[in-house]
């Protein structure tokens, strides 16, 4: 079996978009990513696991609107599960339309695990996505790390749950990503054996670290753990939705003003808020390019053929 891919980049950080061989699968989001996940799960592991895949790719997964005024449910995955929403992604889903003229220069609305997210196609590679509603749920909390001692930070929500901290004592360098690595995979340890989640027990399935910018026309600069322990190239576009939030709440940051985000990398993404009723909904804007068009052979003979589990 043959399943076509588009693969694309959004400020380095790779998304696999598969455009044909998905399986016809009704209902709605919710109930289309429970199928995924409990009948096709072998779709992500070929494609996010070697020998077919990279274990930092994310999956993403379109199938037709199941609401009217959508084009289309995305459903996310990566190396280790299923992912809420995921901001670079949208971006490069976006973007791979473009380029395969499917879509138009303008507003487009996809239907996510996490609630309904509206992009904008500027130009081919430039999107904007006005994302789901972002919030703190608490602030300051503590978080003792083995052998390194307490850190503190902010639990927030940008589409993924986050613990974001500025108070954390590690160098934001790109030389530095094997140490950060270690670093932020013994925080999200230490948030599960030390109980602190989300909402209603939700885990806490990213980390994000801040540090000073390197570039001039930045506010930040931060590394992003992501769930099965691989990190962001992008700014995070989620991270950076729920640190627009802890901006916000703590009156650094107005309605409208611009935010700049660094990635480890070097890259960035630009974003603000905007209240409606109270909700704080964050805008971000990047940028994603078209790398490869794939098919990817599924041999049932191939023992490898699910992946390889790192």
């Amino acid at each position: 079996m043959g399943l076509r891919t588009i693969d694309s980049h959004t400020e380095g950080e790779p998304t696999r978009l598969i455009v044909d061989g998905l399986p016809e699968l009704p209902g709605s989001v919710h109930e289309r990513l429970a199928a995924l996940r409990d009948s096709f799960d072998g779709l992500r592991r070929t494609l996010c696991l070697e020998p077919r895949g990279s274990e930092i790719a994310i999956g993403a997964a379109l199938f037709p609107p199941s609401q009217a005024d959508c084009t289309g449910d995305l459903v996310f995955f990566n190396n280790s599960g299923y992912l809420g929403m995921c901001g670079h992604g949208t971006i490069g889903v976006v973007a791979t339309l473009a380029w395969l003229g499917r879509i138009e220069p303008g507003v487009h609305r996809f239907n996510t695990v996490s609630g309904v997210v509206s992009t904008e196609l500027l130009d081919s590679n430039r999107v904007r996505i006005e994302n789901v509603p972002a919030r703190r749920t608490a602030r300051n909390v503590a978080v003792d790390i083995p052998a390194h001692g307490p850190i503190t930070g902010d639990v927030a929500y940008g589409g993924n749950w986050f613990f974001l901290s500025s108070d954390h004592g590690q160098v934001i360098d790109q030389g530095n990503t094997r140490a950060l690595l270690d670093f932020t995979s013994a925080v999200m340890d230490s948030l599960g054996s030390q109980g602190i989640t989300g909402e209603d027990g939700a885990a806490i399935d990213h980390v994000e670290l801040f540090g000073p910018p390197t570039r001039e026309d930045a506010d930040s600069k931060n590394f992003v753990l992501c769930p099965g322990k691989q990190f962001d190239r992008s700014p995070c576009g989620t991270g950076t939705s729920a640190k627009l939030a802890c901006l916000y709440e703590d009156g650094r940051l107005a309605e409208g003003q611009t935010w700049r985000q660094e990635s480890i990398i070097g890259s960035l993404f630009a974003g603000h808020i905007v209240v409606r009723d109270g909700i704080l909904v964050p805008v971000i804007e990047g940028t994603a390019f078209v790398t490869a068009e794939t098919t990817i052979i599924d041999d049932g003979l191939d023992p490898l053929r699910d992946g390889i589990l790192l």
